[in-house]
Formats: C-alpha cells, sequence, structure tokens
C-alpha cells in the first residue's frame, strides 16, 4: 500500500508539525491517535534512483521523528516538513508518495509538478490531499480491476439487487421460482455458493486479493464444468438454474460490469507524458517518431513499423501499450510464424471431432478480441503487436481481419450450436472488430520475408524506421539498457482520452492540402500508384490527428508525414518504370523548382547536398532521394528497405 499526499499550505508554512487525518492515520501508519496509542519513533528515507534528478543527491537521507496523537488527527515532528521546504524546493500542489516498510519505517518519493508521473499522481488524488492505493511488485497497481472483499462486502446482496431489477426481461425466475421474495432469493444463492464452496473449495461471492478478470475466468471454468457436485446438483435443480442464475448472463455480467466502478480518474492526453517517459526508460526515440506514431493509431488502428532491424520497432509498439494498458492482458506480442497460411494461428478453428469444442491458438489473440468487447472494457484501449507480419504472406493469414476493420462486418467462426474452448472460455460463432483493438506489425526486410500487396498498405499507416549518425552518437555518448518498468501504467489515466481521439472521425476541407494532394495524385497515375477515397480519407484524418496532438504543427508538416506514410510505400518497381515518377514526385516536394532544371541538375544538387534549395517534404524527399539513388544503382527500388 501506499500513501501519496498532494502538498498544501499546512505542510509548507512555518511550524512544527505535519498532520494526518484518519485513513492515512489508522490504516497506512497503523496509528489510532483516537485511542491514545503510545507515541512512536518513526523513520522516513528519501527514495530518488534518477541519477539526472537535481535530488539525487538526497537519495538515501535519513529523517527520524516522532509520531503522536494531538486527539483529533495524529502528527509528526517538523523535521520533515523542514526537508521538503528547504532541501527539496517542494511547493504547494507537489506530490509525496509514501511507501511503508514497516510500522517504525517509511520510504518517500518526490513528484514535483512537471515529473512524467505528476500527472497520474494527480488523477488519483481527484482533487483531494490524501489517498491510499494498494500496489503489486512494488508498482502503483491501476488495474482496477483489483478488488479485495472489503470493496464489495455485501457482493450477494448487490447481486440480489442486481438481478431483482433486471429480472422479467428475458426471464421470470425471481417470479415463478422464488416468490418475489427477495430473503428467498439470497437464501438460494447461499446454497448455490455453499455446494460451490465444497466442490472448489472457495466462496462464489467472496473475491480474493487476484485480478478480478481471472477471478471471473475461473468461476465461468468451475461453472460449465460437466461433472462434480455443483454439476450434479444444478442438473437437478430446475434443469440447471444455479448455473444460468449465477453464470455469464447474470452474475458474471454482473462482475464485469463492477470493473468500471473503481476505476481511475481520467484525463486528457498528453503526447508530452509519453515523450518524457520514454526518455526516462533508456528509449531512443525522437518527439517527432513519438508523434507519427500515436497520430497514426489515432486515425487508423493499423500501423506498420519497417525499417532498419534492431531499430526499436517493437519496443515503441510494447512500450506505448504497456505505458496506457492497465494490464498485461490488454496487449499480446505476437511472433509471426513463417508457416501461416492462413487465419488458424489468429483465431483458431472448431474442432472436427468434437462438437462443442473450439481449438484457440496458443497467441490468445482471439481471447484479446474478446476481452476487448467484453462488459467494462470498453473504455481500455487493446494491442495487437505481430513480430516481424511479413514472415508469412500477409494477405493469406490478415485478410479477414483487413475485410472487418473496413467493413464493420462480422467475421464467421464456426457454424452450428456453441462451442466452447479448451480452457473452458465460450467461444461465438462470429466476431466483429472491436473499435477499441489496435494492431501494430512490424516489418524487416531481407531474403526470408515477404512485401506486401497495395491491399495491404493501402489500408495502414507505414512508418520507416531509421538511425542518424546524430542519434546513433547520442546513444554511444550514454548507452543503456531499456527499462521499460518505469513506464508500466503510467498513462492509463489517458486511456479513454486516447481512444475518444482515435474516434473523432470528424474532416475538414482544406483547400491547399487538397491541391496538393491532386498534383501527387496525377504523378503517381502516371506509374498506376494513384489514391482512392479511402487514402484520401486517411490522408485527412492523418492530418487532423496531428494538428489535435502537436497544435504547433502547420498543413505543410502534416502533409509531409502524410506522404510519406500514405502516398510513398505503394511505390515499388524498376528503373524503367520509377525513375521519372520519383523526380517528379521530388519536385513536388520543393519550392520552385521545375522538373526539367531538377533533372538536368541533379548529380550536382546531390552532391551539394541540395544547398539553396527549399524543400516543403523533408521526410518525403529525403526517402525519395534514397529511392531514386537506389534504383539507379540497382535498377529496381521500393519503399521497404533492409
Amino acid at each position: 500500500m501506499i500513501y501519496i499526499r498532494n502538498l498544501f499550505t499546512q505542510d509548507l508554512r512555518d511550524g512544527k508539525q505535519i498532520a494526518f487525518p484518519t485513513e492515512p492515520s489508522n490504516v497506512f501508519f497503523k496509528f489510532s491517535f483516537s485511542d491514545d496509542d503510545p507515541e512512536r519513533r518513526i523513520s522516513f528515507k528519501f527514495k530518488d534512483t534518477d541519477v539526472s534528478s537535481p535530488f539525487y543527491l538526497f537519495n538515501g537521507k535519513i529523517i527520524k521523528t516522532r509520531l503522536y496523537s494531538a486527539k483529533s488527527e495524529s502528527r509528526i515532528d517538523g523535521e520533515l516538513k523542514q526537508f521538503f521546504r528547504d532541501d527539496l524546493k517542494a511547493k504547494i500542489e507537489d506530490v509525496i508518495v509514501f511507501r511503508a516498510i514497516n510500522k517504525e519505517s517509511y520510504e518517500f518519493e518526490f513528484i514535483p509538478d512537471g515529473t512524467a508521473s505528476y500527472n497520474t499522481y494527480k488523477a488519483i488524488l481527484s482533487g483531494r490531499n490524501h489517498e491510499l492505493v494498494i500496489e503489486d511488485d512494488q508498482e502503483i497497481y491501476h488495474d482496477f480491476s483489483f478488488i479485495d472483499n472489503t470493496d464489495l462486502v455485501n457482493l450477494k446482496e448487490d447481486f440480489a439487487d442486481w438481478f431483482i431489477k433486471d429480472d422479467g426481461l428475458k426471464h421470470n425466475y425471481f417470479t415463478d421460482s422464488f416468490g418475489s421474495k427477495r430473503s428467498n432469493f439470497i437464501e438460494q444463492l447461499t446454497k448455490y455458493d455453499s455446494v460451490y464452496n465444497q466442490q472448489f473449495g472457495t466462496s462464489i461471492f467472496s473475491l480474493p486479493e487476484i485480478d478480478l478478470n481471472e477471478f471471473i475466468s475461473q468461476i465461468e471454468k468451475n461453472l460449465y464444468l460437466e461433472e462434480g457436485e455443483f454439476y450434479e446438483f444444478s442438473l437437478k435443480t430446475s434443469t440447471h438454474m444455479p448455473r444460468a442464475i449465477l453464470g455469464k448472463k447474470n452474475y458474471l455480467k454482473f462482475l464485469k460490469e463492477n470493473l468500471s466502478k473503481n476505476r481511475i480518474t481520467q484525463i486528457d492526453f498528453n503526447l508530452n507524458s509519453f515523450r518524457e517517459i520514454v526518455q526516462q526508460s533508456n528509449l531512443n526515440f525522437s518527439p517527432s517518431l513519438i508523434l507519427r506514431f500515436i497520430a497514426s493509431l489515432t486515425s487508423k488502428p493499423f500501423v506498420i513499423l519497417s525499417g532498419l532491424s534492431g531499430s526499436g520497432k517493437t519496443k515503441i509498439a510494447q512500450s506505448f501499450a504497456q505505458w496506457i494498458c492497465e494490464s498485461d492482458s490488454q496487449y499480446k506480442i505476437v511472433p509471426v510464424g513463417a508457416d501461416w497460411t492462413n487465419r488458424e494461428p489468429l483465431v483458431g478453428y472448431p474442432n472436427g471431432l468434437v462438437t462443442e469444442e473450439y481449438i484457440t491458438p496458443d497467441s490468445g489473440i482471439i481471447h484479446l478480441l474478446l476481452e476487448a468487447k467484453s462488459a467494462g472494457n470498453e473504455n481500455k484501449p487493446f494491442f495487437l503487436i505481430l513480430d516481424e507480419m511479413n514472415l508469412s504472406h500477409v494477405e493469406r493469414y490478415f485478410a479477414d481481419f483487413l475485410s472487418i476493420m473496413e467493413s464493420k462486418d462480422k467475421m464467421k467462426l464456426y457454424t452450428g450450436k456453441e462451442r466452447i474452448s479448451i480452457d473452458g472460455k465460450a467461444i461465438p460463432q462470429e466476431i466483429g472488430w472491436p473499435k477499441n483493438v489496435f494492431i501494430i506489425g512490424t516489418v524487416n526486410i531481407d531474403e526470408t520475408t515477404y512485401m506486401f500487396s497495395p491491399k495491404v498498405l493501402d489500408r495502414a499507416n507505414v512508418i520507416e524506421f531509421r538511425i542518424t549518425e546524430e542519434e546513433i552518437n547520442t546513444y554511444l555518448d550514454n548507452p543503456g539498457v531499456p527499462d521499460l518498468k518505469k513506464l508500466e501504467r503510467q498513462g492509463v489515466s489517458m486511456a479513454e482520452s486516447f481512444l475518444k481521439i482515435s474516434e473523432d472521425y470528424k474532416l475538414e476541407k482544406n483547400p491547399k492540402i487538397s491541391e496538393e494532394l491532386i498534383s501527387f495524385f496525377n504523378q503517381l497515375k502516371n506509374v498506376g500508384a494513384e489514391f482512392g477515397y479511402r487514402s484520401a480519407t486517411e490522408i485527412l484524418q492523418l492530418v487532423s490527428k496531428l494538428k489535435m496532438l502537436e497544435p504547433s504543427f502547420q498543413d505543410k508538416d502534416c502533409l509531409d508525414i502524410a506522404i510519406m506514410q500514405k502516398l510513398l510505400p505503394k511505390l515499388h518497381g524498376s528503373r524503367s518504370k520509377l525513375v521519372k515518377i520519383l523526380l517528379s514526385l521530388s519536385v513536388l516536394c520543393l519550392e520552385n523548382i521545375s522538373y526539367e532544371y531538377f533533372e538536368k541538375e541533379y548529380d550536382t544538387l546531390y552532391k551539394n547536398n541540395f544547398d539553396g534549395i527549399t524543400v516543403k517534404y523533408p521526410i518525403s524527399f529525403e526517402k525519395l532521394t534514397r529511392m531514386y539513388k537506389n534504383v539507379l544503382a540497382n535498377g529496381f527500388t521500393s519503399y521497404a528497405e533492409a
């Protein structure tokens, strides 16, 4: 457990004591001031492991003081207040996070305004000055699907009220079987619980201290076993009425709906918060790359990361998922196999020998999709990270996903009666694409991989990863191993805002951008690479999201990124096909340069690093220059490079 304290006037003004109200006193310090507990000598150890922090020099400093009763509150003497004020230079609204080692020893961290985790702690405080939060593995447990027994003391009674309220909409159990008497219903629930407890050794109405999703899954598995005491009891009691009442349409549904009752307070999405924590975690991604990645996700839930092996493609996807997700169950990193020839590695298949069974893949992808659609998870983002996506032909195993993402239709999994997976989960006959699921595919180009078809590229934002000399020098000057633990769950409070941004489909007419896009359309048409309505819409979406996330961006900045990610990826072919179009597109990226002059003077301009030339779209122009040099040298080029 941690105690989060928002510093207020009393904590910093002249005076001797810091006071603690009832909850921090009784629960965190385990000190009852009202019962005149004897005063206690305690110590506070300052913790700051960031060597670049201005406060690191105080790391390990121990402040000894006295905890005592002041009748209406508990207090400590002024040594800690003096450290806050004189050494840390703390200000009102800064945050202190205390952790208990034992009843006499405590650690604390200083979270001043402007640091990466400040907004997260302020969101937890939600305007209060004090908050106690349960921890897991020494990290704040932001997954508020975790609920201990004190949060749901009257779980059975709460469920009874919930059930009675909804009864009659689909069935009349309460009226027909329990005489419309709440006491009769609760009495039977107690009986169901007793039989369940006899077989499984735990109460169905007493939540242990584990992830609630895990607890629900275990109950569901137990309820639908076709053997044992509870099965026999349920079968004999109105032909499985106990299982129906406790099952997925009633009690399990009730539990899932309770997931939303203990959610962290949500705040607006802050791009800089992620940028800062990325830097602190020893990850080397430029602010521009982070912007492009997040803007791409919010404009289309399918992003392809291409480029140099080992440049951080998987890491940026993993780090963002860990930063914004409440629990590990919200994302999967799945290595694509070289033998994926159909959709079965993604969604599994019905067992041809056992008519009630559905074989789910080890990847867990089907469970991720079902979890994303389940009650209580609508406002949580889920991520499927397909590593080395092009080790197999993407079109073969991914075609159904591409289809339902676009059409909003459902994908048929099987026909006939309902099937259950080996682990006891009900698998529906068909599944649609959850709007809160994002796919990120990483791509390497070598002799073992396959190229993408225009069908795939047209449906994604393609971001190229390259490392500049400056970036590799910066890393070598200060090398470090990435520490993703630092960013875990730090962006949970922005998850709903992130989803709202991704669901904002508003498009605005922009004559300047339209004029530029028409110019590129006409040039691309010459080699059969023109774009259609979908790409035009997604370009405008991307421009909108870039401006939303980075208001300082101008039209040309946004269009440069859109050209690079949405138009150029489809270019590939021979020298005879591409030489002229690459030059023509390059000219469109420049100010006041004619095609004739550029073609004639290209070699000279290239040798002089295009000095004196005004480049409108530097990212796209640099890519076109590389593609042009490649096609001259090799007789062939494509957007994707090794």
